[in-house]
């Protein structure tokens, strides 16, 4: 009997040693809904069924958002065996109920968890019962698993996501698993080969730049994220994406605010998970967050996250190469006063030694197409900027050969 004892926990120990994320799941930054930012605990499966068909309805689904993710508060209790249940208030259909309304719409299914005991909202976490909650979520047909950070004292981080990632992987079910501990155990070192993607900050605020105190955290607004997550670009790529938190764009930014926040957001390769409500979308929240063109700067097959190339006061400039000698080039004024520039091309060649590619415009033309209003021209002259407070100019270079 101990020699089969032992045998079988060689035989676990080797699995686990070879246990890895499922990969393909996020070769792109994924693209989904979450009902945190608006909703916050107020959730039932009438608002996810409504939401998924607003995705569908309203282009969503057609200009690549895939996920439709239940964040905090649709636990209910974990019954005598330890599984857990949905809240029978709220989800009185079940969780498996609506993955096959969400599959039946050719979308996905995310759920939320916590490596801790209970979740941030004050339900039951998975600590302890990591691998039961994985085979539930596979059972239910979940697809997707945002995994917080809350009621952890004692545990090590890069454990317990392994923990986590182990478990999804040995229920069998391709589960796209999003590390959410909001930076503070630096997971671009060791979540590589642990999840698809990872939170770079504490939770996104919707305003343009400001900290909002909550005592022992904060949350922080859509330029103090870019700046925080500056340094870590060299971490990003297919399957790894440094995650920016959930957009706010619908939720009370300025038309303006929005259109830079989407696409700063899609320039540095982050996930682009809405967080509006769908359901009372205004057509200009649609218009941008639909915008295919700015949406495939982000699902952009090289996976390389943009560099701020130039700081000129409250004038930046962003560039990131693309697949097939393209370029995007973002223009941001993110001053409080209007800007207007002449921006000469030839001053300034395009380069970046991270994904070793450059372009000298001097030698070099470029045709750009402007991925907001649709203008377009090229670099053999001077381009005229116009720039309200907290707006960008973004285009997309395409080579026409040498001058």
């Amino acid at each position: 009997m101990t020699k089969v004892l032992t045998a079988t926990a060689l035989l676990l120990a080797a699995g686990a040693a070879h246990a890895q994320k499922f990969e393909g799941l996020a070769d792109t930054p994924q693209m989904g809904w979450n009902s945190w930012n608006k909703f916050g605990c107020e959730i039932n499966e009438q608002l996810i069924r409504e939401t998924a068909d607003a995705m569908v309805a309203l282009g969503m689904k057609e200009a690549g958002y895939r996920y439709i993710n239940i964040d905090d508060c649709w636990h209910g209790q974990r019954d005598k065996d330890g599984t857990i249940q949905a809240d029978p208030a709220r989800f009185p259909s079940g969780i498996k109920a609506l993955a096959d309304y969400v599959h039946a719409r050719g979308l996905k299914l995310g759920l939320y968890s916590d490596a801790g005991a209970t979740t941030c909202g004050g339900r039951p976490g998975s600590r302890g019962h990591e691998y039961q909650d994985a085979r539930t979520y596979a059972a239910w047909g979940v697809d997707y698993v945002k995994y917080d950070w809350c009621d952890t004292k004692g545990l090590n981080a890069e454990g317990a996501y392994t923990t986590m990632r182990d478990a999804l992987r040995a229920a069998g079910r391709p589960i796209l698993l999003s590390i959410c501990e909001w930076g503070d155990n630096k997971p671009w070192d060791w979540a590589r080969d642990v999840g698809h993607s990872w939170r770079t900050t504490g939770d996104i605020y919707a305003c343009w730049d400001c900290e909002v105190s909550l005592g022992s955290w904060s949350t922080f607004g859509v330029m103090k994220i870019v700046d925080k997550s500056l340094a870590l670009r060299k971490y990003a790529g297919p399957g790894h994406w440094n995650d920016l938190d959930m957009l706010e764009v619908g939720n009370g930014l300025t038309p303006e605010e929005d259109r830079s926040h989407f696409s700063l957001w899609a320039m540095l390769a982050s996930p682009l998970i809405s967080g509006n409500d769908l359901r009372k979308m205004p057509e200009a929240v649609r218009k941008v967050l639909t915008n295919k063109d700015v949406i495939a700067v982000n699902q952009d097959k090289l996976g390389v996250q943009a560099l701020r190339m130039l700081t000129d006061g409250p004038l930046e400039v962003w560039i990131k190469p693309l697949a097939g000698d393209d370029w995007a080039v973002l223009f941001l004024n993110r001053g409080e006063q209007a800007l207007e520039r002449s921006y000469d091309w030839h001053k300034q060649p395009l380069s970046d030694d991270l994904s070793k590619r450059s372009a000298d415009l001097k030698k070099a033309a470029y045709r750009w197409t402007d991925l907001w209003q649709r203008n377009t021209g090229d670099t053999a002259r001077p381009l005229t900027l116009k720039l309200a407070p907290h707006s960008v100019t973004m285009l997309r270079l395409t080579p026409r050969g040498a001058l």
